[in-house]
């Protein structure tokens, strides 16, 4: 019989306020996620969210060490979780300001209970299709190198034994295949044996 265990929502928490943050601790228990790590520090949540890994980092936006938004800003490069932003604040530049730092959903203080499971679920949402778009993009150009390596090589080989490039391409094929190599590889190592 298969296991319908879902993995739970692992979360990092970095507000300043104890109370806030005491409070933030318990509405997420009550909601089934996994608090594995607390602070009231933006240097704190980066470090925290760097060893533990975190699906979500809710970040306080004014914090000593570095802002929630300086913090979303490297958690967000760096890709280690989905950032959620907690503000007393809605100012539109504010909320600009967090969106180009990288978060993916904000509340504002004071918020309900109600409000903060759509919001998480919204960031890991968004978060899951940037990664997934990265990926995808980072398959396209390793795909897009490996055809221009590839082409080069087929010119080389026609080049260099006067073969049509079919049979270019079908030589490249059968290297790879004999060597048990990626084809993009089996090209490098033709233009090197060329030059």
């Amino acid at each position: 019989m298969k296991d319908n265990y879902v993995k739970p929502i692992r979360i990092v928490i970095a507000e300043d306020e104890a109370i806030i943050r005491l409070d933030l601790r318990e509405s997420l228990e009550a909601e089934g996620y996994v608090v594995v790590g607390e602070t009231g520090r933006g240097d704190e949540a980066v470090e925290l969210s760097r060893v533990l890994k975190p699906d979500v980092v809710i970040l306080d936006i004014k914090m000593p060490g570095l802002t929630g938004i300086e913090a979303a800003e490297i958690i967000n490069n760096e890709k280690i979780a989905a950032v959620l932003l907690l503000t007393a604040f809605s100012q539109r530049d504010l909320i600009q300001d967090a969106s180009q730092a990288g978060a993916l959903a904000y509340l504002v203080k004071p918020f309900q209970r109600s409000e903060l499971v759509p919001s998480i679920e919204l960031a890991i949402g968004r978060f899951q299709e940037i990664i997934a778009l990265k990926k995808e993009n980072d398959d396209l150009l390793e795909n897009l190198e490996t055809r221009k390596v590839v082409d080069r090589a087929k010119g080389a080989l026609m080049d260099q034994y006067g073969l049509k490039e079919k049979d270019a391409y079908r030589y490249l094929q059968k290297e790879a295949m004999e060597k048990r190599s990626p084809m993009k590889e089996v090209a490098k190592a033709i233009l090197e044996d060329d030059q």
